[in-house]
């Protein structure tokens, strides 16, 4: 399969609603592993399908334990998040958010339907920095990125940082051709 590219912000993609998934086929499962090995590669524990610009409900999670060591690999199509109860608030970074880490007023524990990639429903709990994961991939989904959590001010200065940045990169550029 392959690694994708994840977009990142300001990129107006990442702030669409994604489409939910209706066909569940070959097509799906190699979109799902692309997403695995490109989270993998960038070092992540979750990754929706839009930070690659795939405008479909689709989502992979994948956190440590307590002892560091990986937990499952969670694929999941169409997920909704049908029951909260308490509260978690750590600081989240984004695979699309380089560079800015924002506390987030989570659910600690969740009740998460959805689908698999044949289609077949089901029903799950998760808690804490799993519940919180897929918390932020879903999120993605619906268009909604760290920065939404942020102030205005924090955003622009944010923004402006990551333009410089690029422009920065762009000058580098053309400075080895």
């Amino acid at each position: 399969m392959a690694i994708r590219n994840i977009l990142t912000y300001p990129n107006p993609l990442l702030h669409r609603v994604s489409e939910p998934i209706q066909q569940f086929d070959i097509e799906l499962a190699h979109l799902a592993q692309d997403m695995v090995e490109t989270m993998k590669h960038a070092n992540g524990i979750g990754l929706a399908a839009p930070q690659i610009g795939i405008l479909k409900r689709l989502i992979v999670v994948q956190v440590p334990d307590e002892e560091g060591h990986l937990g499952p690999l969670y694929t999941v199509c169409n997920p909704v998040v049908t029951q909260t109860e308490g509260e978690a608030k750590i600081e989240e970074g984004c695979l699309s958010v380089p560079g800015l880490g924002v506390e987030v007023d989570r659910a600690f524990e969740i009740i998460l339907e959805g689908q698999n990639l044949d289609g077949s429903a089901f029903r799950m709990e998760a808690d804490g920095l799993l519940s919180i994961c897929f918390q932020h991939e879903i999120d993605h989904l619906d268009g909604k990125l760290l920065v939404n959590y942020v102030s205005s001010v924090k955003r622009e200065l944010y923004r402006k940082e990551v333009i410089k940045k690029v422009q920065l990169e762009q000058k580098d550029e053309k400075v080895q051709l």
